[in-house]
């Protein structure tokens, strides 16, 4: 496969990115903002699974953007048993896109792994996060002058496993789906999406589930230098 493969693409929310830890600290801060006395933790336990399902509807068109930064929050709220009017709603929710980025935790193992990398490969982004978001964390982070390229959803119009995103990133890297590799923590959109069209993969199963099956996987992104 290294002597195959001369474009390595990245996820970037939950694979370089470590989007949990950098979400918890903006919803503390805009919490502490807006005089809102609720246990961050708490809230985060019930905010997380709500916020994957609204993912999983926006990647499969069944939500809009909008309705997705609304509708988290109110199901969340709700959750904890918290009545919060929409307008205070709607005013986190634009709270949390500003501050999100000012936050730049990225994994463990991620400058070392880009480093090695970028001396072998050439390298860019696929992602479904927002466009305005996404600039500004790989800003943040210091991670944005690794990548030739970066593919978002809103650039195409569609949205990770939706094969026209990641034919639209390989064409604007000027590369074959044979030589080259998709990374990232979701099976259905990373890893699934890619191999449907012909990329290799790898899982980064962060979190540990050995959920990967047949795809190859990574627990720790230093575990990279060992397969590219």
């Amino acid at each position: 496969m290294k002597n195959r493969i001369k474009h390595v693409f990245f996820d970037l929310d939950h694979t370089l990115w470590d989007f949990d830890k950098n979400s918890g600290l903006t919803f503390d801060k805009i919490f502490k903002l807006n005089k809102i006395e609720i246990d961050t933790k708490d809230f985060l336990s019930v905010y997380e699974p709500i916020n994957l399902k609204f993912w999983k509807l926006y990647r499969e068109e069944k939500v809009t953007k909008s309705a997705l930064r609304y509708g988290r929050l109110k199901e969340a709220f709700d959750g904890v048993n918290m009545s919060v009017e929409d307008d205070l709603i709607n005013l986190l929710s634009d709270a949390y896109i500003d501050h999100l980025s000012s936050f730049n935790h990225l994994f463990e193992g991620t400058f070392e792994t880009l480093n090695y990398l970028k001396e072998k490969y050439v390298l860019h982004i696929i992602t479904n996060g927002f466009h305005e978001a996404q600039e500004k964390k790989m800003a943040t982070s210091n991670i944005k002058q690794y990548f030739k390229t970066i593919t978002d959803s809103e650039m195409v119009g569609v949205k990770k496993p939706n094969p026209k995103i990641f034919n639209f990133a390989l064409e604007l890297a000027q590369a074959k789906p044979s030589e080259s590799i998709m990374i990232g923590d979701s099976l259905e959109a990373d890893i699934e999406g890619a191999h449907n069209i012909g990329m290799d993969t790898i899982h980064f199963d962060y979190k540990n589930l050995s959920n990967s099956g047949n795809f190859k996987s990574v627990t720790e992104l230093k575990a990279l230098i060992n397969h590219l």
